[in-house]
């Protein structure tokens, strides 16, 4: 007898179903299914039953939905509690069957009773989220750099006041989330790093990657001892046929909380010995890279492309965390189909704060609450998305004003995966 979607229940995962789950998760994302005790043990230290997710399929398996607390740094630097959302899978067997409308539904329910203002993820593809209320709100980029063609003078120490050391990985563990706290407090877009975040980056744990190889760490520290910057990085062993060194340094992450300390790392890592190349890995998308160089066009833009993709639950709380550099009144009808966040809102935004509150006002833009998500960060202009048809002014120059009041001087920025 046939199957049919009703037929498959979607719920959370018992304990003894995290090794089917886990088999399902790398079937889904056309990995060896083989769930071996090492991956068994690690993904059990951190899987929450209650906020992973599973459609089981006559008892087996087949969708995967997982979510985790984080926190999002809003615009002016708060940190907004966020529903995280990963290792999202539809079995190839069972897709189009609304499994993954169904999980979410569940996840973003609970979320919003939890009290949490946005969701987030890492869209692997680009139309399965914005169906779901998520909107691109933080984009990433990367650039190849040409070294030899930067016009830097390899030969010389960097022109800085502060230093560069290189530290092993039980420093950066103890190091790293302190610099990055302050890094992610000052950047829109960053997320929360949690004590295993930091294990797995240094190695301690391996996930059981028999491939691993320990990256180099170089830290910047200022004039007065502080340290500013830490740059982690690997490099390949090429050399030409005429026995010259034609090395690549590949940028596994760089954070900074000072302009002095992104030059110098910048500079350090170009001044390589061997390397002719250098991978940005990923980046702001108006990142400083290329203009520290001598000659800009040293760097070529080699990746662009959305990245953080976010989801507003309570736009209340959202729109009063940030700040807004100008002062100005929006009346907003933001249409959630899902029925989390919609409704009209009012808000009076100022540099010494802000007031959001629901509203039967006549609204002045109307917008999906995936077109918000992608404003409220500062990333995207309202104009543009009205000329796009996916904002509608109901009041004249209300998309201006918009952009006066929810755009940032800099791009936000999200230099992780999850």
């Amino acid at each position: 007898m046939s199957r049919t979607p009703q037929d498959v229940g979607v719920r959370a995962v018992t304990e003894s179903e995290i090794p089917d789950w886990i088999r399902a998760l790398n079937t889904g994302f056309l990995r060896p299914p083989h769930v071996s005790e090492a991956e068994l043990a690690d993904r059990s230290s951190y899987i929450v039953p209650d906020r992973t997710l599973g459609a089981f399929d006559d008892g087996r398996c087949v969708a995967t939905f997982r979510s985790f607390p984080q926190e999002l740094t809003a615009v002016g630097g708060a940190a907004v509690p966020a529903d995280a959302i990963t290792n999202v899978s539809v079995t190839a067997t069972h897709r189009r069957h609304g499994l993954l409308t169904r999980m979410m539904a569940l996840d973003l329910a609970a979320a919003k009773e939890r009290g949490d203002v946005v969701a987030t993820l890492i869209a692997a593809e680009y139309p399965i989220y914005g169906r779901h209320g998520f909107g691109p709100a933080v984009h990433t980029a990367e650039w190849t750099v040409d070294v030899p063609r930067t016009g830097l003078d390899r030969h010389r120490p960097v022109a800085d006041d502060g230093r560069i050391d290189l530290i092993d990985p039980e420093a950066v563990r103890k190091l790293g989330p302190e610099l990055y706290e302050r890094f992610r407090r000052a950047t829109p877009g960053a997320v929360s790093r949690d004590d295993r975040w930091w294990q797995v980056d240094t190695g301690a744990v391996r996930l059981d990657r028999p491939s691993w190889t320990e990256p180099f760490y170089a830290v910047h520290r200022s004039a007065s001892g502080e340290i500013d910057g830490l740059a982690t990085y690997v490099s390949d062993d090429q050399w030409g046929d005429d026995k010259r060194p034609l090395q690549t340094a590949t940028v596994k992450g760089l954070i900074t909380t000072s302009p002095a300390a992104e030059r110098a790392l910048w500079h350090y890592l170009c001044s390589l010995d061997w390397v002719t190349t250098v991978k940005s890995g990923r980046r702001a998308p108006d990142d400083l890279l290329p203009h520290l160089l001598p000659d800009p066009r040293a760097a070529r833009l080699s990746t662009y492309g959305d990245w953080l993709w976010v989801r507003i639950l309570d736009v209340v709380p959202a729109l009063e965390a940030r700040t807004y550099a100008t002062s100005g009144t929006l009346v907003l009808e933001v249409v959630d189909e899902a029925g989390l966040a919609g409704g009209r809102y009012r808000l009076d935004a100022g540099p010494e704060g802000a007031e959001c509150r629901p509203t039967d006002q006549e609204p002045q833009l109307s917008l999906p609450v995936g077109e918000l998500a992608a404003l409220w960060l500062g990333d995207e202009s309202a104009v543009r998305l009205a000329a796009l048809g996916r904002v509608r002014e109901q009041q004249k120059g209300a998309a201006s004003v918009a952009d006066a009041l929810l755009r940032t001087s800099r791009r936000p920025w999200c230099p992780d995966i999850f």
